[in-house]
């Protein structure tokens, strides 16, 4: 369901900790406990929401994004995606209309330069874009899933194909 590296431009890297959210949390502990404290809150309200289980995987053209909040890097090139099972399609539907990981989709009929919600993103209804260079992200619910996808410092159709088989994994 998550990226692989046959979906990315290259020089990217599988950055340690990738796999299962706790191995991410534990292996980010070390290098930012501060993040590694508010991916454990944020896990944990994802759960009270019926989130039974997360993964995500990081690639990077250099090993210092690899413990760096996502979307923050600022001159290297990384992908991310996470993608988060509940066991209810309600139960994801309203986790992604709270947000995931900090990120919160946009009110509808409040979209700022570079913002699309909706069928317009090619995700269906319940999606939303973000696209100003350096960072694009997607985010959206299909099924009993929600899926986070940011891109750093990669073109616009990486972007696209990234977030197109995360998509076409979602089943």
């Amino acid at each position: 369901m998550l990226l692989e590296p046959a979906d990315l431009p290259g020089p990217l890297s599988l950055c340690p900790g990738s796999g299962p959210i706790a191995g991410y949390i534990a292996t980010t502990r070390s290098a930012n406990s501060d993040l590694a404290q508010r991916l454990t809150t944020q896990w944990n309200d994802l759960k009270s929401l019926g989130a039974t289980e997360a993964a995500i995987n990081l690639f990077a053209a250099d090993p210092s994004a690899c413990s760096a909040e996502l979307a923050s890097v600022k001159n290297i090139q990384s992908a991310v995606s996470l993608v988060v099972a509940f066991a209810e399609q309600g139960q994801a539907d309203r986790a992604w209309q709270a947000g995931i990981l900090g990120f919160t989709p946009p009110v509808p009929g409040e979209l700022p330069p570079g913002v699309a919600r909706g069928t317009g993103t090619g995700l269906g209804a319940s999606s939303w874009t973000y696209d100003r260079t350096p960072v694009r992200l997607a985010c959206w619910q299909k099924n009993v899933f929600v899926a986070l996808v940011v891109f750093t410092n990669l073109d616009a159709t990486a972007f696209k194909a990234g977030t197109v088989a995360v998509d076409a994994r979602l089943n």
